[in-house]
């Protein structure tokens, strides 16, 4: 009986033993192992204040401003710290309400009750100057300070693009952004993004119980400071976009210009277009939505995404091709038989230069069929084949059917169409096709597309008697080539610089003599070389453009106009082009009735493309 009993006592020893270990053990770890209670204490004292660093601006090749930073402030939310208060007063202050203010903190609370989330974005200053006074009445909240892009003119917004809020694939894909972080989302700001950023820093605060900060958190010793980003200089002419953007009001089109011995762009216009202000702060949901559904598609970057048939100004590399692989020279001369594609009126075309003076359609449908039909196999077939598998090296030497490399976000540029064997073989199957399928392609027609880059491209690589190099927007940053540097390899064609001559000089012609197509693109005291085009549109009036490049001798610009539903492009694209030469050449207009002629005229009641 006393063994049961003792071994009884012996066990409930134990167990008081094993009882007290184990709320020794717990102790223990919560209070020296587990530093959840004392990071919950932490929480409450210490607030880690991202450090946004300003984006670098952006400037003109002149130095004129092109974009700055303003400051603006987003209201942060900690959910689990909020208590009560006046809710009516708080929305006052910041212009929201009750309604959106439940929602706000709802989605603050799912996406973490002890983490910040942004509660109200972009506040302006004057907002936050009026919040500020009163912010300790309000537990949880506190200002995180940012900038937003500001646009002292409302031009080039294709070119700069935008920014926006990061999104959940944004943020999985670089660990350097967190929710709420903004980023360049299209134009410059998208493909510069990690130059023009710059480094974020982070400030931890003293907060009271009060809301309010009591200073920096050991003097600033765990701070780190943010990093300005790089500010660059564009390759835009500022003017020159200005005038451009005015004349391509109340038409749908493009114009683009480089300056072909450096493949700088100085006009890129996407028209209609839009302010660039209007996608900034706290109004830029709307708007965005607005511009978003406009049927004019003033977002869609004509200049870059829009694929024409190039029409006429496509019989350049025609003839340079044709010359280059021996089939006609340059003294080649072709009746105007109008029997298997129409013309207009015109003197005989009895050389490549006068073929391009007058543009002859029949002219270069016989040159494009010597092209093509070369007599390599008796086949008619397989001989068109091994006549466009050359014709397709040589004109993609142009850059046609390739995006260009242009420094814009890749979903922004188009390739274009140059059609291959493998297309027509998806078409018509193989062997079932030859030259007079696919003729219209002779004249920039049919089965071909080119973006109004390529236009502009195709003028300066006419201008470079030979050759390009990759057209692009940036030119320093911060006073260094980085990473502008790859702009400066020379992209040869297959087309031999002697064979430019007599295409340059039927450009000459086109300009400034007796049946020229393009007279109308004459400057005072300027040489301007071009050539027209008049694009054929199946579901309306036709389309105009214009190539051209001046002086003739050592040229400074090249420039492609494109204006849809316009009809002759020597009636309308010539004369916009000469104007935007005018400008860039004298930097000042003289034809002030052509001016503003051009830039009265509207088309935007005709058919769209």
């Amino acid at each position: 009986m006393r063994n049961q009993q003792a071994q009884r006592q012996s066990q409930i020893t134990t167990m008081i033993v094993v009882v007290f270990l184990i709320f020794i053990a717990r102790l223990f770890y919560l209070q020296i192992m587990d530093d959840t209670s004392t990071k919950g204490a932490t929480d409450n004292a210490l607030r880690n204040v991202t450090q946004y660093p300003a984006r670098g601006l952006i400037y003109d090749r002149n130095g004129e401003l092109l974009v700055y930073n303003e400051a603006v402030y987003d209201l942060m939310v900690i959910p689990g710290q909020v208590v009560e208060m006046d809710t009516l007063e708080f929305c006052t202050l910041i212009d929201i309400s009750i309604d959106d203010f439940r929602k706000n903190l709802e989605k603050a609370r799912r996406h973490s009750r002890f983490a910040p989330s942004i509660f109200e974005r972009q506040l302006s200053k004057e907002t936050y100057g009026q919040l500020q006074e009163r912010l300790f009445k309000f537990r949880g909240f506190y200002v995180q300070p940012r900038t937003l892009r500001k646009y002292p003119r409302p031009i080039a917004a294709h070119v700069l693009g935008y920014i926006g809020e990061v999104n959940d694939e944004m943020i999985e894909n670089d660990p350097y952004y967190k929710s709420g972080d903004y980023i360049g989302m299209s134009g410059l700001e998208r493909f510069y993004e990690e130059f023009l950023r710059g480094q974020k820093g982070n400030k931890i605060l003293l907060v009271d119980v009060h809301n309010r900060e009591k200073g920096s958190f050991r003097n600033g010793l765990y701070d780190t400071a943010s990093v300005p980003g790089m500010s660059m200089q564009s390759t835009l002419d500022i003017e020159v976009q200005e005038l451009a953007e005015l004349l391509m009001q109340g038409k749908r089109g493009s114009i683009v210009a480089i300056e072909p011995a450096t493949g700088e762009i100085l006009t890129f216009v996407s028209s209609p277009g839009y302010d660039p202000n209007l996608l900034v702060g706290r109004v830029r949901g709307a708007n965005f939505h607005k511009l978003n559904t406009d049927p004019q598609k003033p977002l869609f970057n004509r200049a870059s995404q829009a694929e024409y048939p190039p029409g006429s100004i496509f019989k350049i590399p025609q003839g340079l091709i044709a010359m280059q692989q021996g089939v006609v020279s340059e003294h080649t001369g072709f009746a105007c038989d109008q029997s298997q594609v129409g013309c207009h009126p015109h003197p005989p075309a009895y050389n490549m230069r006068a073929a391009v003076k007058v543009s002859c359609n029949p002219y270069f449908v016989a040159t494009f069929r010597r092209i093509i039909q070369q007599n390599k196999d008796r086949s008619v077939f397989i001989d068109a084949r091994i006549g466009l598998e050359q014709w397709n090296k040589d004109i993609r030497s142009f850059g046609f059917g390739e995006r260009l490399g242009i420094d814009l976000p890749d979903a922004n540029v188009r390739r274009g169409l140059i059609p291959t064997v493998a297309f027509y073989d998806r078409w018509y199957g193989e062997n079932t096709w030859g030259f007079s399928t696919f003729r219209s392609v002779s004249i920039g027609q049919g089965e071909v597309g080119i973006i109004p880059l390529q236009m502009a491209n195709l003028a300066a690589i006419v201008a470079n008697r030979g050759y390009y190099i990759t057209p692009h927007l940036a030119r320093t940053f911060e006073d260094t080539l980085v990473p502008t540097k790859d702009f400066v390899e020379k992209h040869h064609t297959t087309v031999d610089p002697k064979h430019f001559e007599p295409v340059v000089w039927g450009m000459y012609d086109a300009v400034y003599e007796p049946g020229g197509t393009a007279r109308r693109a004459q400057v005072d005291g300027i040489v301007v070389c071009g050539k027209t085009g008049t694009v054929q549109n199946p579901h309306g009036r036709n389309h105009a453009t214009f190539v051209a490049f001046a002086p003739m001798d050592e040229p400074k610009i090249a420039i492609a106009v494109f204006i849809e539903n316009s009809g002759f492009g020597g009636t309308w694209a010539a004369p916009i082009a000469s104007l935007v030469i005018e400008k860039y050449l004298t930097r000042e207009i003289k034809r002030k009735e052509l001016m503003q002629q051009m830039i009265e005229t509207n088309f935007m009641h005709t058919a769209a493309h």
